[in-house]
């Protein structure tokens, strides 16, 4: 016997009948609401030339002084690529992979949204991100309209801007845009962006293995890029492949011809050295230009000769192991070369602007400065001798005192007792105070011994201190951007501030005679460039950095090198490599500037008018010489010219003569009579330390000179 289907009350059925006509009539409402959105859109969409020339992103294109274009940054978009120009292959592989149904759905794909509905109840509260629902048309409303942000209220709004493009624009328009304007990594926006930075090709000429390649991106650009990472290129390219013949874009045999292992991949274009430049620079927009969609020129200071230069001269002359950077400021701030490393492509990490390290014995530009502008002369009498300051008992690289000597001869030998006496008279404060005043943006102890170099600075604002000293104390900023043009017009440029004075200018120009005393008979000789030049050296404990800052013609150099762990590098002192780079850089750079000369005239330090008083002292920049004054290696044999009164050079009394101190110091002109000289006790001859003590008696002396002495060695 049939059971009976119950029978429902009419309460029941007019429950039913309002709960359903009142779904109807809210679906009914959405539907109306849902096509009001979708033709309000349709209405405000710009016309279809006005979607091919809107702008994915940001392009900066950088040019050096002279114009060329040193690095584009940013997106790239190749050339457009109409419909029936874009390799079938390459239309093909897009649908299959992104979106299979794009030929038949409404903008929408009903299928892929029930799916993430499904997927979105299962997941809900785990934070999981909804993936594989947006179609090609998806995708051309959000690349074009909407932001990457990802929330419900954009996705709504990508899916009605995707019915509203379909209303609007045929299938073969909305793939069109689709290619030209889709992200696929590497800064290349559209197919034949991307084709020409990973195959150097127009897409064009696309195979089907390299669009098989192309098509693989989309999805994670940065994880299937074939530069980054080849092998996973090829695995996605190859599952492109499997669904091009699961949708029958291929056949089987089809599928089999491509390969994408075999793809010829585009030489990496080479990350020269200017990179260092580029990546100091291009921040600084933010703070310079709101712009932030408009395309930008920006052009730079720097001077690509120079740059070439410099890059030539830090790996020339840079030790082994270690690495090497170079700064070179033009009178007004422009920075025109800029080295942070031996290699870019190794290593990015700029040492002329982030690396902080002690500068040494060029550290005492700020004890002098400090000194001068209290009421010192350069021809003041001070004395060498032991001294103590809050328990510090600083000593000279000669292990001996000298006695009374002239500002002058201090400085150039970097007598360390002097400085730290210097330091303590004027008092540590005032020093540190001077060098924040030229511009040390690191922190500076108040120590005695900082007068040494011991608080860690950069090497661009130590080379600022020595270009503001270099422009009779007005103050140089250091900059890279003179202007900004966005679409022609000029958005920003630069305007140069001469209006701080930081000391005034007999300081400036005494500090000038002590710094090219220091380079032409002093530590840092081997700067020399046959025209004027001012500078200073600096050497660290146990040889782990070396500096050389000076100018000349207007323009100012600093050079550092070192090792990034900072772990000694044998023979490295301020007036070795540093400086060789200095000079190799600098003949280069003020080739085809006039020669100018300083306020003051060079005057040699005593020591080089009297050598009876302090020959014998080491040079900082490592160079022995023989009887005659010629350089030699450090193991060759040197003749000691105290072993025979008659030796060539040498006068009896063992005192070097003057025609030898006229030949060295380039003044060969007849003088009225020598200066008078005054007894000297006589001078312990030391061996040089890096000869073996078996062998120290088998060697004959080197001459030297007072040397940069490294703090806590």
């Amino acid at each position: 016997m049939a059971t009976r289907k119950p029978k429902l009350s009419p309460k029941a059925r007019r429950i039913l009948l309002w709960v359903g006509g009142g779904t109807a009539l809210a679906a009914l409402a959405a539907f109306i609401a849902l096509l009001i959105a979708v033709y309000t859109a349709k209405a405000s969409l710009p016309s279809y030339e006005e979607l091919k020339s809107s702008p994915n992103g940001q392009m900066i294109r950088v040019h050096a002084a002279d114009g060329t274009v040193i690095v584009s940054l940013g997106p790239s978009y190749g050339e457009w690529i109409d419909y029936d120009k874009i390799p079938e292959p390459m239309r093909d592989a897009m649908v299959a992979i992104e979106d299979r149904r794009f030929r038949s759905h409404w903008g929408v794909d009903p299928v892929a949204l029930a799916r993430i509905t499904k997927f979105a109840i299962d997941n809900r509260g785990t934070g999981r991100r909804l993936q594989g629902a947006s179609t090609i048309t998806q995708q051309v409303a959000r690349t074009i309209f909407l932001s990457n942000k990802y929330d419900v209220g954009r996705k709504i709004r990508e899916m009605i801007l995707a019915l509203a493009l379909e209303r609007k624009f045929s299938k073969d328009q909305i793939l069109e845009l689709y290619l030209n304007k889709v992200y696929f990594g590497g800064g290349a926006y559209g197919i034949d962006a991307a084709s020409r930075t990973f195959f150097g090709h127009p897409a064009t000429n696309l195979t089907l293995s390299e669009a098989a390649v192309i098509a693989g991106l989309v999805k994670a650009p940065s994880r299937y890029s074939p530069t980054a990472d080849a092998k996973a290129a090829v695995g996605r390219a190859s599952v492109v492949l499997d669904v091009m013949v699961e949708t029958g874009a291929l056949t089987a045999a089809q599928a089999a011809t491509a390969r994408p292992a075999e793809v010829k991949l585009a030489a990496a274009p080479k990350q020269n050295s200017v990179r260092y430049f580029t990546d100091w620079a291009l921040p600084q927009l933010e703070v310079l230009i709101d712009e932030t969609v408009a395309p930008l020129d920006v052009w730079t200071t720097i001077d690509l000769k120079m740059q070439n230069a410099a890059t030539q001269a830090i790996q020339a002359n840079t030790p082994a192991g270690a690495q090497g950077a170079l700064v070179s400021l033009d009178r007004d701030g422009a920075v025109r070369a800029m080295v942070g490393g031996r290699d870019y492509v190794s290593s990015i990490y700029n040492r002329a602007t982030q690396a902080t390290r002690q500068p040494g014995s060029a550290f005492k530009l700020f004890v002098y400065l400090a000194a001068l502008e209290a009421g010192h002369k350069v021809d003041d009498r001070v004395v060498d001798e032991p001294v103590t300051i809050k328990g510090w008992s600083p000593r000279n690289s000669s292990g001996r005192f000298n006695g009374e000597m002239t500002l002058r001869s201090a400085f150039a030998y970097s007598i360390n007792t002097v400085a730290a006496k210097l330091g303590n008279e004027v008092g540590f404060g005032t020093v540190a105070d001077m060098a924040r005043r030229f511009g040390i943006t690191t922190p500076v102890n108040t120590q005695p011994a900082m007068v040494l170099g011991t608080s860690n600075v950069r090497l661009i604002d130590m080379t600022r201190a020595f270009a503001s000293v270099s422009q009779k104390g007005v103050a140089v900023t250091p900059y890279a951007i003179t202007r900004v043009t966005a679409n022609g017009a000029v958005i920003y440029s630069h305007e140069v501030d001469t209006s701080r004075v930081l000391v005034a200018p007999y300081v400036a120009a005494q500090m000038t005679d002590l710094l090219q005393t220091a380079v032409n008979t002093g530590t840092g000789r081997a700067a020399q460039i046959g025209r004027p030049v001012a500078g200073k050296t600096g050497t660290t404990t146990s040889n782990k950095d070396g500096w050389f800052l000076g100018f000349s013609s207007g323009l100012t150099t600093g050079v550092w090198m070192g090792r990034d762990d900072a772990k000694r590098v044998g023979g490295l002192q301020g007036g070795t490599a540093p400086a060789r780079a200095f000079a190799g850089f600098m003949k280069t750079a003020v080739a085809d500037r006039p020669v100018e000369e300083f306020d003051t005239a060079v005057t040699l330090p005593e020591w080089q008018m009297e050598p009876d008083e302090e020959v014998w002292g080491e040079p900082d920049n490592g160079i022995y010489v023989d009887e005659d004054g010629n350089p030699i290696a450090r193991d060759a044999p040197v003749t000691d010219p105290d072993a025979d009164p008659a030796a060539p050079g040498v006068e009896g009394d063992g005192q070097i003569d003057q025609d030898w101190i006229d030949r060295m110091t380039g003044r060969d002109a007849p003088r009225d009579a020598p200066p008078p000289r005054r007894e000297q006790p006589p001078v312990d001859r030391v061996p040089p330390r890096d000869i073996p003590r078996d062998q120290r008696d088998q060697q004959r002396e080197p001459l030297r000179q007072p040397q940069d002495i490294r703090p806590n060695e």
